[in-house]
C-alpha cells in the first residue's frame, strides 16, 4: 500500500466555505430510538419499493417490510422492532411524495439477522451480489443507485479499478470523515469484498487533503492489504467527490459523454457504502441505519448521529439540543447540492448524509439579474459545459437546443451558480431542463 498525491488536477471547481470544524472532531453517537419511524419506500434511485406488511403487523428489526419494485430498485427492512400503525404518504427531502410505512417502535427490541459470510473470500461473486442486493444496499454518497447492479457489470465491461470515495467535498458534512476515522478497518474489509466480487486488480481510496485524521486512519487500516492498493490524496476542491471527476483525478481516465464508469474499467463506491457491505456480509445487517451530520450555526450541539432510516428530522434536531435562535434555512444535505426543506416532519433515508440549520447571518438574499457573459460559469464547470448558454435555452423553452449542447451531462453540482455574479438560478434551470428531456423521452417510448 502506498500513499500518493492525485496525479491529475480537477478541471474547474470552486472553493466554498467548508465549515467542517463544527463536527469534524465529534465522534459518532447513536441516536436514541424514536417512538415512531416513518420509513419511505423511495430511498434509492429507480422504482419505489412495494410494502409486504400491513397495518397491525408486528415486525422485528431487520425484517423485510418492502420488496424491490423493479430491476433498478431496492428492498427495505424494518429499522427497529415494533408495530406497523400506518401506510401513508410522506414527502422526501427533494419534495416528492412517496409511500411510507410507519412503525411504532417497541420497548424491547428484537432482531432478525440475515445470513453471514465469514469466509467471503471463498464465496462466489454471484452469491455475494445477491446477498448485498437482499440487504437493500444502495450508493450512500447521494445518488442511491442499487449496489447489486453496480457490482454486476456486463461481461464485456471488465473492471480493473475500484475507487473508494472518501472525498466528502460538500460543506459542513463530516459523516464519511468520522466513519473513516472510527471504522477504517471495517471499510477496508468492505472494500476488499467489493474488489473480490469484481475481480479488480487495483484499489484506490480517494480522500481530500483537508482530512488528515481520516487519511492516517485509512493508511493504517489498509497498510497490509495485498495487491495494487493506494491512498490517493486529492487537493481540496469542490466537486472533487463527483464520480466522473474523481475517476479522472485518480486514474486520468475520462468517462465518455453518455457513458458510465464501467466504460473505463472503474467502479466508484462511497466509503459509507463499503461499510454497509461489510456490515451485511460479515454481520448480517441490512441497510437500515446510517451516519448523518447535523450541523450549522442554528443547532445547539452539532453532531454526527447514527440514526435508523425513517427518523424524522425533528428527532435529529431534538437529539442535538434543539434550534438556537432562528433557523432561517434548513437544508437536507450540504450547502452546494442539498435541498431546502420547509418542515422537520420529513424522514431520513439511506442517502441522507446531513441536516443543516443555518441562521439569518449565514443566508445571503439576492435578486437574479440578466447574464453578463463573463464566462465564470464556464471556468467553474467540471463537466466543461457552458451553463450560461444552457440556462438561456431552457428559459426560452428550447429544450432541444439545450439537449444538443450536452444538458444531460450536467451533474447539478452548483459550481456555476456559486460563481455567477448575476446570481442566476442556474441549477434550477438545469433541473427543469433535464426533467423536460426525461419527460419527452418517456413520451416517445409510450405506446
Amino acid at each position: 500500500m502506498v500513499t500518493i498525491r492525485s496525479p491529475h488536477a480537477l478541471r474547474g471547481g470552486v472553493h466554498p466555505e467548508y465549515n467542517k470544524t463544527l463536527t469534524a472532531s465529534e465522534p459518532i453517537r447513536e441516536l436514541p430510538l424514536p417512538a415512531r419511524l416513518t420509513v419511505p419506500m423511495s430511498q434509492h434511485l429507480g422504482a419505489p419499493a412495494k410494502p409486504v406488511v400491513k397495518v397491525g403487523d408486528t415486525v422485528t428489526g431487520g425484517q423485510l417490510i418492502a420488496e424491490a419494485g423493479g430491476f433498478i430498485s431496492a428492498p427495505i427492512h424494518a429499522p427497529a422492532a415494533g408495530k406497523v400503525v400506518a401506510l401513508e404518504e410522506t414527502l422526501t427531502a427533494a419534495g416528492r411524495a412517496c409511500a411510507a410505512i410507519v412503525i411504532e417502535t417497541a420497548a424491547e427490541q428484537t432482531w432478525q439477522p440475515m445470513p453471514t459470510f465469514p469466509e467471503w473470500r471463498f464465496t462466489n461473486a454471484k452469491q455475494l451480489v445477491e446477498h448485498i442486493g437482499a440487504a437493500g444496499i444502495v450508493g450512500m454518497g447521494g445518488a442511491g443507485f442499487p449496489t447489486r447492479v453496480k457490482l454486476a457489470p456486463p461481461s464485456d465491461k471488465p473492471i480493473d479499478t475500484v475507487i473508494l470515495n472518501g472525498a466528502e467535498c460538500e460543506p459542513y458534512l463530516t459523516a464519511d470523515h468520522r466513519l473513516m476515522v472510527e471504522h477504517a478497518a471495517e471499510i477496508r474489509i468492505g472494500a476488499e469484498i467489493i474488489r473480490h466480487i469484481l475481480g479488480a486488480r487495483s484499489l484506490r481510496v480517494a480522500i481530500e487533503d483537508n482530512k488528515p485524521e481520516a487519511i492516517a486512519a485509512i493508511e493504517t487500516a489498509f497498510r497490509d492489504t495485498a495487491g495494487d492498493v493506494a491512498v490517493v490524496v486529492l487537493p481540496t476542491s469542490y466537486p472533487q467527490g463527483a464520480e466522473k471527476q474523481q475517476i479522472y483525478s485518480v486514474t486520468g481516465r475520462e468517462v465518455p459523454r453518455g457513458g458510465l464508469p464501467m466504460d473505463v474499467g472503474c467502479v466508484v463506491e462511497n466509503v459509507s457504502t463499503a461499510f454497509a457491505v461489510f456490515d451485511a456480509v460479515v454481520n448480517g445487517m441490512p441497510l437500515v441505519r446510517r451516519v448523518i451530520t447535523v450541523s450549522g450555526d442554528a443547532i445547539a450541539q452539532p453532531s454526527n448521529l447514527l440514526a435508523p432510516c425513517g427518523t424524522l428530522y425533528s428527532d435529529l434536531v431534538e437529539a442535538c439540543g434543539g434550534i438556537t435562535g432562528r433557523a432561517a434555512k434548513v437544508l437536507s444535505g450540504g450547502t452546494m447540492m442539498g435541498f431546502a426543506v420547509g418542515s422537520l416532519a420529513i424522514p431520513t433515508g439511506k442517502t441522507a448524509s446531513g441536516l443543516l440549520l443555518l441562521s439569518p447571518k449565514k443566508i445571503t438574499a439576492f435578486t437574479s439579474q440578466a447574464c453578463i457573459s463573463c464566462g465564470r460559469c464556464v471556468d467553474a464547470c467540471p463537466m466543461r459545459l457552458c451553463p450560461a448558454e444552457l440556462s438561456q435555452c431552457i428559459e426560452a423553452d428550447d429544450i432541444e437546443s439545450a439537449e444538443r449542447v450536452a444538458l444531460m451531462d450536467c451533474i447539478e453540482c452548483g459550481a456555476c451558480a456559486f460563481v455567477c455574479p448575476a446570481r442566476r438560478p442556474l441549477v434550477q434551470h438545469m433541473r427543469r431542463g433535464k426533467a423536460a428531456v426525461m419527460a419527452n423521452r418517456a413520451a416517445q417510448k409510450a405506446p
